[in-house]
């Protein structure tokens, strides 16, 4: 069964669930925006019987301490550094990296700075190419070479309640998904303080969008054992970003399904059972 915790990282309680026995091999399951590990409530139960699974919240998402903008930088590279911190302190020395989202870009520098520690990737809509990024991604590319106060401010838009709803049902058949999921992130994203904090983030994307040449230049050294399971009717991270892990893996598994960005509301099943196989025939 999942068990939830807390774990003091760097003056931060951070909160994640537990799942499986510890001394099976680890999957760190990494979660993206709006959401949390909540994301994944679904996906656990059938990763635990074969793994040991971890799945924290980053500061400012879920129950993770969300500290104040004047004592900590929203940045992605602060955020990869708690979670670092967060591994080191459980002892995890190797571990499957299953990316989502705001996940991959925090995925790819732990797996950059310990190469040694990470035996498999498994992408779900987790982007680090781009011919994977969208049509809304040149806005942001301008706002990122123009920045402007008018311009920060027009991005509260990305966590406004219908705008949340939306990105859970686009691409979705109808009546497939759940209101859980973006009921809870719009209340977590509603919280007093958040909305800054979450568009420092939006602002420093940029700077995941100028890792992509390193992230690639890792997999093409290193080859980790890859799976994408990519929900194809995304229209923030296109399939065409799932396809373009083969230029520098070629070895790549790559699954297109019939779903959006959130491809664990309607496929969680489905895409498990992709992971536990694709797991298995690394020997992991």
């Amino acid at each position: 069964m999942t068990t939830y915790h807390y774990l003091e990282v760097e003056g931060l309680s951070v909160f994640y669930r537990e799942a499986g026995d510890p001394n099976k091999p680890v999957i760190l399951l990494l979660h993206g925006f709006p959401t949390s590990s909540h994301m994944f409530r679904d996906l656990i139960p059938i990763l635990e019987k074969d793994y040991h699974v971890i799945a924290p919240d980053y500061p400012g998402f879920g129950q993770t301490t969300s500290p104040d903008r004047s004592t900590f930088f929203y940045t992605f590279e602060h955020l990869t550094e708690i979670i670092e911190a967060f591994v080191d302190r459980l002892g995890l020395t190797k571990y499957a990296l299953y990316v989502f989202d705001y996940g991959a870009p925090i995925g790819f520098r732990l797996a950059m700075n310990h190469p040694d520690r990470v035996t498999a990737i498994i992408s779900q809509n987790g982007n680090i190419y781009s011919e994977g990024l969208g049509k809304k991604w040149a806005a942001r590319a301008e706002y990122w070479n123009n920045p402007t106060q008018e311009k920060r401010e027009s991005y509260r838009t990305a966590f406004e309640p219908d705008t949340i709803k939306n990105q859970y049902l686009d691409g979705t058949q109808d009546n497939q998904v759940s209101s859980d999921g973006y009921t809870l992130d719009i209340a977590y994203m509603s919280r007093l303080g958040n909305d800054e904090k979450q568009l420092d983030l939006i602002f420093d994307y940029q700077n995941n969008v100028k890792m992509y040449p390193l992230f690639q230049q890792y997999l093409r050294e290193y080859q980790p054992p890859f799976l994408a399971a990519w929900g194809k009717n995304d229209v923030s991270f296109i399939p065409e970003g799932a396809n373009a892990f083969r230029k520098d893996l070629p070895n790549a598994e790559i699954h297109l399904l019939d779903t959006g960005h959130f491809a664990l509301e309607t496929h969680a099943n489905e895409i498990g059972e992709l992971i536990l196989d694709f797991l298995k025939r690394n020997d992991i």
